[in-house]
């Protein structure tokens, strides 16, 4: 069971899409620019049964910041971003209101 320590250990933030565009290896994710407010980052998710590109541009979500990068079919990932469990697939999980990029979710 997690402790209310590794909880505060992860950096949840919110970001904005900037790009999204299908991965070149892999028919269920996308690779995703997003944009924390300090900075631009490559996500790789794994979302595209649930949207299509176009639909995801200028979405806000919520992102762990500070997971180590790794590579995901062959595109590296910056991070991950935070999906429910959807009877349809995934569903982003976004601020209810308007807040800065790169706020903290806590």
């Amino acid at each position: 069971m997690a402790t209310i320590q590794d909880f505060m250990n992860l950096e949840l933030k919110v970001a904005r899409i900037i790009e999204a565009k299908e991965h070149p290896n892999a028919d269920r994710l996308f690779v995703l620019k997003i944009d924390l407010g300090s900075e631009e980052r490559q996500l790789v998710a794994g979302i595209r049964s649930s949207y299509q590109a176009e639909e995801l541009v200028g979405k806000k979500i919520v992102v762990i910041a500070n997971l180590e990068p790794a590579t995901i079919r062959g595109e590296e990932s910056q991070g991950m971003l935070l999906a429910a469990s959807g009877e349809n697939g995934p569903v982003l999980l976004a601020p209810e209101k308007d807040v800065p990029l790169g706020s903290q979710v806590k």
